[in-house]
Parts: structure tokens; sequence; C-alpha cells
């Protein structure tokens, strides 16, 4: 997977303009809730999937109620529950948390363990104002300065998914929007917080929040993540995210870590802290950052490759250093993130720093070479971000895997 998935996750992506067709994208390969299912734990999940086939249950979950395509509005989204597909009328964040809690309130009495996925689609686009609760949206956002939030000229690079002139009222209602839909998430997370302690099992039940990408909302002229720009970026408010983690009494808590982490890690450290096998220790990257949720120190983490989507554009980082690469002509970039940490000048041309930029790549080639699956590179592939349609590489059979729309700002 090199780009979000237009196609392969159900009849309805052919809303999207894609064909409609079902792909297990993951078909072969061993998730972590793959092994907790073998060890005995009943798996569940509620909202996003996006991993293509919503149809089918899989990765050891038994309890299956996804959003069927991945994205769509708050209202009216489409979901797969117990073989059919149907529309659900009410807020989608409301929706995915109830059926979380039906999952819930399915495991008193169980002698089993249980694992569960609860992912929104929030804080996602849509952010017009019939999106979300009127009284979200009014309460607290219709007289927010949004001091926090740079207001910047347009970067360069940015396409088409911009609010429409960057002027200050398209602004404050895409602010107001996101806004609110992160809102409407926290109080939909304080309901399952709220149902574990009804149950007893707080204090038993380690949780975990992470997103799958940053947002730039105005940061460095952008509204979007990584694909908000064409060429794709690898800035740190596109690919950082935010990682909670809390088990009262044994995780340590109003700790906050630096060290450098990666959601490639979170695999085996799950597993570590659980006591299980990895199974995919020797062909996965990563490593177990247990440690440091048992109050431990941890070493040897001192840069981190990012490579989750868009193919040919990959990045390593170090506390003090940024390199991105485009294979295979670029444009490159390099950043001393300790003097300078909004990414404002790019080093990649400066002689001065030729041997920290020659010193990144090496390490960046080196990693790619013992990690990646060559029959899957994305270095080869023409992502653009605006979706993949089909397996890539020789799994696609020849196959066009790439959406190549044009969809820049100005005219060129």
């Amino acid at each position: 997977v090199h780009d979000w998935l237009r196609d392969g996750n159900a009849p309805s992506d052919k809303d999207w303009g894609a064909q409609g067709k079902v792909i297990e994208y993951l078909h072969g390969m061993t998730g972590y809730t793959d092994v907790l299912a073998a060890h005995g734990y009943t798996c569940g999940i509620s909202g996003k999937w996006h991993l293509g086939d919503s149809f089918h249950p899989q990765k050891g979950f038994s309890f299956w109620h996804v959003h069927s395509r991945g994205g769509s509005g708050y209202y009216n989204a489409p979901i797969f529950h117990e073989g059919r597909e149907y529309v659900e009328p009410r807020y989608v964040t409301d929706t995915i948390t109830d059926h979380a809690l039906e999952f819930l309130d399915e495991q008193p009495g169980s002698d089993a363990p249980f694992y569960l996925s609860v992912h929104y689609t929030a804080p996602h686009s849509p952010w017009n104002r019939e999106e979300h609760p009127d009284e979200t949206y009014s309460s607290y956002y219709d007289n927010c300065p949004f001091d926090s939030v740079p207001n910047v000229p347009m970067h360069p690079w940015q396409v088409r998914t911009a609010p429409t002139g960057f002027d200050e009222e398209s602004r404050r209602t895409e602010l107001s929007g996101y806004f609110a839909a992160v809102t409407e998430m926290d109080r939909n997370i304080a309901r399952i917080l709220h149902k574990l302690d009804e149950m007893g099992v707080r204090d038993n039940t380690l949780v975990v929040f992470m997103s799958d990408n940053g947002m730039n909302m105005g940061h460095h002229g952008l509204y979007g993540k990584g694909n908000a720009t064409f060429p794709m970026n690898m800035y740190d408010t596109s690919v950082k995210v935010p990682l909670i983690v809390s088990l009262p009494g044994r995780v340590p808590a109003g700790v906050v870590n630096t060290n450098m982490l990666s959601q490639y890690d979170s695999m085996p450290t799950l597993l570590d802290y659980l006591g299980m096998a990895n199974p995919e220790s020797e062909s996965l990257p990563g490593k177990s950052f247990a440690p440091i949720l048992r109050g431990e120190k941890l070493a040897g983490t001192e840069s981190v490759i990012v490579y989750d989507e868009y193919g040919p554009v990959r990045m390593i980082r170090t506390r003090d250093w940024k390199y991105v690469h485009r294979y295979p002509y670029g444009p490159h970039e390099l950043y001393h993130l300790a003097a300078d940490p909004n990414e404002e000048t790019n080093l990649v041309d400066d002689e001065a720093r030729r041997g920290v930029r020659e010193e990144l790549k090496a390490q960046l080639d080196e990693w790619f070479a013992r990690w990646v699956d060559p029959r899957l590179d994305g270095a080869r592939e023409p992502v653009t971000g605006t979706g993949q349609e089909d397996l890539a590489g020789p799994g696609g059979r020849g196959r066009a895997a790439f959406r190549q729309e044009r969809r820049f700002m100005k005219d060129e």
C-alpha cells in the first residue's frame, strides 16, 4: 500500500470513480491481531478498515463492524456488518463508538481476554458546518481566534484540496469543522473509557491512542497531510502522530517520552508487553519499546525511517536532522531540525552539509536494502497521492495501480 486505497475496499468504491472491486491487500501477511487471536483473544473492530476487502472479516477479528470504504461524510456513511452493507444515517463518530460498546457488552462472563480496535474517520474532512453537530461547532468555535494554527501564504506545491482562496472565511470554516470533529471524537473516547470503568476492567486494560497520519491545517501553508502537495511531502506536521498509552498503576502516568519511535514498533511492542513471541521479528522492521511502558529506559533510538505511503518519497529523521529523498529525480530536502524545527530552510544544496546529506542517504539506502520486499518496492511506482486502485508491483499483473489524475492548484 503506497497511497490511500481508492479501490479494492468494496463494490461501493465506484462512488470514488473506481471500479468497485474487492482486493485483500494484506493477503498472506501476518498482523498482530492474528497473533492475539491465536493466543485466545477475542478480537473486535469498529470503524475504519481501509486495507481492502471490507466484506470479509480477517486478521483474527471475529467482531467485524467496519466502514466499508474508509472515508465518507459524517452522515450516511457506508457500513458493513453481519454480511451486509447499509447506509448509517447517524453521525458516524457516534455510530463507531456505539458498535464498539456493543462488542464490550459481549465480553463479561467470557474467560477469554479481548482486543478492540476503534478506528474513527474523524477528524478527516469534510469539515463544513452541516457535517458536525451544530452545538459543538457553535458553542466552541464560532468565536475561536485559532491562534494556535499558523496563518501563512499558500505553499507553492499545495494541490486543490485546500480551502477555496485561503481567505479568512474559508480558513475559519475548515478549522471550525476540524476542531469540532476532534471534540466529538474526544467525547466518544470518554464513553469507551467510562464503559471500561463500568465493567471493572480499566486497571487491567491497556489503552493505546494514535493516528494513521499527521495533518496540516495551515502549517507550511498547507491543508492536508503528505498528499496535500505534489510531489508529496514529509513535513513533521504530516508524518508525526500522537501516541498516548494508559494502564493505571502499571504504565507511568503523566510522562512525556522523547524517544525516536515509529509505528513500525507497534507490533513488536504490543506482543512483547503481552509476553508473546513475534513471528515476524526477522522479516519486519521495528523494535519493542515495551520497556518504556514498564517505566524503564530505552536505548538505541537515534533515528526513524518513514515510508508508510507515497512509494518514491522516503525520509530518515534523527533528533537533529531530516533528509527526504524522492526517487529518482527529486527534489530532495535536508533540514537541520535542531536550528530549524519548522523545516523552513532546505539545506540539500549546501556544500557545507554534504557530509550530513550523504550519511543520511546511505543509512536510508541500507535500511531499504535490508527491509523492502523487491516485489512491492515503491521507489518505481508512479504514486501521485490521488489513490491506489490495485496491487502494486507484480501482484497487479500489469494493471495500473495508481490514479494519475491532475489536481494542481494553478494552471501550468
